[in-house]
């Protein structure tokens, strides 16, 4: 690829006073922004939530695909155990909050706005596109988002690629809502097996993984040559990042709802087919359903838009301190290759009712089945993608 930026165009000392700018000017929207949304939300607490979360994105490097890819092709397992640390302290923290919301988790009642979806052979198969479309794209679309904040050039193709998925995914929900979501179960851990039987069951699965992946060797790293260094220039321990985002999803979902980054995506999405008279006249049950939910827009500002824009703001601030950000000029086949993985994690997003954040990383800190579903099969999807990719760059 051809990269666009000189070499001196962010050097040395003038990097931190960069990202130190475009962190103040985060702030400062979030001084400018209306204190809520239309639904009550807080939109500066969302803009700040989601600068954080960006930044604890780039510096550890959060992507499911890329920490998965590691593991696959050298072993590398730090990447999936800072994803089971994200899962284990989110676990505890979303237990602990449903312990004062719902303190009796009888049958039939859920926590609020938690993303608790229907299990499904639909849900499966919607995993499964996600995963094989993370492959062929490269990333999640979490990744993409922070990656815009590196100056990735094939990051705009992969998501103009994901919102047309998600028109594909308004246009074929209908029969796939009636055929098997309509009926289908939804399946709240703490319902059957209480709080105590919940978090002991799924700690134990992410114990007993934890475990099999720390039996790989860890690649040796140089020690930093300081604080400064260690923060600002390195990549974060994926642990350490880990933690710190299951601790950050519990102060989301506290204060302002689940972690998603694809609610503002469907939405755009869904306005504008629907603008152009390409949506059905009904969509069956989807409003009513939880999860990454998407809307009409009928006002600019939302939740979830300001969430988005400031983790990639967050993702540019970061990687100006650290000299990640080098803009590139793509080629056709990374354009084809994230317009069409696009396509396919929109689908998958739009049916599954989010992504790997949404479903995976907020479902299953919710104790949801549906959450454990999506990562069984998006990870059978990513395999069978990264197996195909190997062979044809062969």
């Amino acid at each position: 690829m051809t990269d666009l930026t000189a070499p001196s165009a962010a050097p040395g000392a003038s990097r931190p006073v960069a990202a130190i700018l475009v962190a103040a000017g985060l702030l400062g929207l979030a001084l400018l922004l209306p204190e809520r949304d239309g639904l009550g939300r807080p939109l500066p607490l969302s803009l700040i939530l989601g600068g954080a979360f960006g930044v604890l994105l780039q510096r550890s490097r959060f992507c499911f695909f890329c920490v998965t890819r590691d593991f696959l092709d050298g072993r590398d397992a730090r990447g999936l155990l800072g994803i089971v640390a994200a899962l284990a302290v989110g676990l505890l923290g979303y237990h602990a909050l449903f312990g004062a919301w719902v303190p009796v988790p009888a049958p039939g009642r859920l926590p609020p706005d938690a993303h608790i979806g229907p299990v499904s052979w639909v849900l499966a198969v919607g995993a499964f596109a996600f995963g094989v479309g993370m492959a062929v794209a490269g990333s999640c679309i979490s990744a993409h988002l922070y990656r815009l904040g590196e100056g990735a050039g094939a990051s705009p193709f992969a998501l103009v690629g994901a919102a047309a998925g998600f028109g594909l995914g308004f246009l074929t929900w209908n029969p796939l809502y009636l055929a098997a979501i309509q009926e289908a179960p939804v399946v709240w851990l703490p319902n059957v097996l209480g709080y105590a039987g919940s978090l002991a069951v799924q700690l134990g699965v992410l114990a007993a993984l934890s475990l099999w992946l720390m039996r790989f060797p860890w690649p040796r790293e140089a020690p930093a040559a300081g604080a400064f260094e260690a923060v600002f220039r390195r990549r974060w321990p994926a642990h350490l990042g880990g933690v710190l985002i299951g601790a950050l999803a519990t102060v989301a979902y506290f204060r302002v709802g689940p972690l998603g980054v694809t609610a503002e995506l469907g939405s755009l999405a869904r306005t504008a087919a629907d603008g152009a008279g390409l949506l059905p006249g009904r969509l069956e049950g989807l409003d009513s359903l939880a999860g990454c939910a998407t809307a009409i827009k009928e006002t600019l500002l939302s939740r979830n838009g300001v969430f988005v824009g400031g983790l990639v703001l967050g993702a540019f601030a970061a990687a100006l301190a650290a000299g990640d950000f080098r803009p590139r000029a793509p080629r056709r086949a990374e354009i084809l290759r994230a317009l069409g993985g696009g396509v396919l994690m929109g689908w998958g997003a739009m049916v599954s009712l989010g992504c790997t954040v949404g479903v995976l990383l907020s479902g299953i800190m919710a104790g949801a089945l549906s959450g454990w579903v999506f990562a069984a099969f998006c990870l059978a999807g990513l395999w069978l993608g990264w197996r195909v990719r190997q062979r044809l760059e062969r």
